[in-house]
């Protein structure tokens, strides 16, 4: 007898997809999800052939003869007159009944209450992930996919950097998987890890030795009048005002902590400008050391005390500043008639050409001239006399004088009368106290 079997129950995936597939001689069903088996004896015509009958069997089916009591084809009709009729009754044998077995599509298996489960590949390490994935278990299947801070390439999961595109506000450093935001100095981080903030340093510990000033990413540091920043751009020092300029002051500059202040010599006193040294005039206000018998001038920054007028022989006192030598006595003949005393004072210093004593004569006579000349005292040809009209001339000072220092000098008056054929001379004896300040 000859038995001819049609069967093939193994399930085929295609590895790597979780799509369902079911081999032949089964059918997916939709509604369930499962592989259901095929009745090849329904759907194919004339499946056996000749003597043999069709009897389905899961997942294939079988072609028996006609006359094996075994197996009796569903599809013949007991009165169906081609072929032999059945045989007389008679004890019916007890065969196994066979049941379609359970299938569950791909991805899913048979618990212990006879479901299908989703297979979990990736914990049963079933799944064919990359060692550099990791495998994310989904219904059915799963999926292979990179960590954060990667993507992947190729079935390769390779590193994101993300400082290329800016990730950080300022410094960014790249890692593994990661990155790391920091700042530039004078900023912090703020807590999202990515942007900065400025930092305030003035608040605080002040870092400046005076005045703070806030920039953005940094600070400034500000000195206060009188002071100056140094090169540390942190420390302040005080800034010597008196090296500037010799004009801040009029007489001395001292310096002090953040300014300066002027001072007077002695003889001084300082006006409200602060600058400017003023005259005090001992002699008004009679703080001075003169004897009675003397006389008090003031000078720059001082003063004198002058002895009275004595005039020496042949000489006669006119007055208490003038002597005069009469003519009728013979000592006075080569001597100048009369000899007038005089006082001035000059600052030190004063600029040249300067005029600083005019001379006339008092009295013209007709047909007389006069000559202006300096008779003694100027050694050092610091002065000369200029003719300013026919009887009078000025003493003009040609080089610097430097005090303090006193000059005396007779400037001398000559009257020439050539009607009455007469030549005398009169001298006025001029005593100079330069003082040793220039105001």
């Amino acid at each position: 007898r000859i038995l001819t079997a049609f069967t093939l129950a193994v399930c085929l995936s295609s590895p790597g997809k979780a799509q369902q597939q079911c081999t032949n001689g089964f059918d997916l069903d939709r509604a369930s999800g499962q592989c259901l088996d095929i009745d090849e004896c329904r759907t194919i015509p004339e499946a056996c052939r000749g003597d043999m009958v069709c009897v389905n069997q899961n997942g294939g089916y079988l072609c028996v003869p006609r006359t094996n009591p075994v197996y009796r084809s569903p599809y013949l009709s007991p009165y169906s007159n081609v072929y032999p009729p059945p045989p007389a009754p008679g004890p019916v044998p007890n065969y196994p009944t066979v049941t379609r077995p359970l299938m569950c599509r791909f991805g899913f298996q048979l618990d212990e209450n006879n479901q299908c489960a989703d297979v979990d590949e990736c914990a049963s390490d079933s799944h064919q992930c990359n060692p550099t994935q990791i495998c994310i278990n989904t219904e059915g299947g799963y999926t292979c996919s990179c960590t954060e801070g990667y993507w992947l390439l190729e079935g390769q999961c390779l590193d994101i950097d993300e400082c290329r595109y800016g990730y950080c506000q300022q410094l960014c450093a790249n890692v593994p998987g990661s990155y790391s935001c920091t700042c530039n100095p004078g900023f912090t981080l703020n807590d999202d890890g990515r942007s900065c903030q400025d930092v305030n340093e003035c608040t605080g510990e002040n870092p400046c030795t005076q005045t703070c000033v806030n920039t953005y990413g940094s600070f400034l540091c500000r000195c206060e009048p009188g002071y100056e920043l140094e090169a540390d751009g942190i420390n302040c020092s005080d800034m010597d005002e008196c090296s500037f300029s010799e004009f801040l002051c009029q007489h001395e500059c001292v310096n002090g902590p953040g300014s300066y202040y002027c001072t007077c010599p002695s003889g001084y006193n300082l006006l409200d400008d602060s600058r400017s040294c003023q005259d005090i005039n001992e002699c008004e206000i009679r703080n001075f050391t003169c004897t009675s018998q003397q006389t008090c001038f003031n000078i720059p920054g001082d003063y004198k005390c002058l002895d009275p007028v004595r005039c020496e022989e042949p000489y006669l006192q006119i007055n208490e500043n003038r002597c005069m030598c009469p003519a009728e006595n013979p000592g006075c003949r080569d001597q100048p008639f009369t000899i007038l005393y005089r006082v001035m004072d000059m600052v030190s210093g004063r600029s040249v050409p300067s005029d600083i004593f005019q001379m006339q004569a008092t009295t013209r006579y007709p047909g007389a001239y006069y000559i202006f000349q300096i008779k003694s005292g100027n050694e050092g040809r610091e002065f000369y006399m200029r003719q300013t009209g026919p009887i009078s001339a000025t003493l003009v000072m040609t080089r610097p004088v430097k005090g303090p220092r006193t000059i005396e000098l007779d400037l001398e008056m000559i009257t020439v009368n050539t009607v009455i054929n007469f030549r005398g001379s009169s001298v006025i004896r001029l005593r100079i106290f330069v003082s040793q300040y220039s105001f």
